[in-house]
């Protein structure tokens, strides 16, 4: 099987789609904004080294326990938000596409459906409470997620905004670096 490897966040979506969803979570409801203290306090923690990260995200994902129908909540986002995806992304095909990402699955699952990508493989959050299942998939992890869900995979490219995706851009026959609009290869 063949496939192309796609971070998301900065790569096919102009930002950070999680900071993107709080930003709205705390639109349509402003006692959310009493989560930011704690959210910059863990951040503040993370900086100097006393939580990790797995522990820092946890903590700002902690405002799901105040939305109810977090679905219905991610499929509004998407409605407004659909319109980051960049348009190198949007023009293609995206059948062999498995989008790789440190974002919450449940909440990439509605616009990758939507774009009709092939699979994803995200961080594995409990929407009722932001609890991870698994570890943050950045890294080494990202590589050993899709080694574990296609251990014979070819690797076509593989597309990302950052070089600490090292660990499967070693595995793509091409890779790109994405900054904005600009397509770099890197090899």
């Amino acid at each position: 099987m063949e496939v192309n490897l796609y971070d998301f966040d900065k790569t096919i979506y102009d930002g950070d789609s999680s900071l993107d969803f709080f930003k709205y979570a705390i639109k349509c409801n402003k006692k959310l904004l009493l989560y930011v203290p704690k959210i910059l306090a863990n951040y503040f923690l993370f900086v100097i080294r006393i939580k990790n990260k797995k522990e820092v995200k946890e903590c700002f994902f902690s405002f799901l326990k105040k939305i109810d129908d977090v679905e219905l909540f991610v499929e509004r986002f998407w409605l407004i938000h659909k319109k980051k995806i960049k348009k190198f992304y949007l023009v293609k095909s995206h059948d062999k596409d498995v989008v790789i990402s440190a974002s919450p699955e449940f909440l990439l699952e509605p616009i990758c459906k939507n774009l009709k990508v092939m699979d994803l493989i995200g961080s594995e959050v409990n929407k009722k409470n932001g609890k991870f299942f698994s570890e943050n998939c950045k890294g080494l992890e990202k590589l050993k997620r899709f080694k574990e869900k296609y251990p014979d995979a070819i690797v076509n490219e593989v597309y990302t905004d950052s070089l600490s995706d090292k660990p499967i851009i070693e595995i793509g026959k091409k890779a790109f670096l994405v900054k904005k609009n600009n397509i770099e290869r890197l090899k």
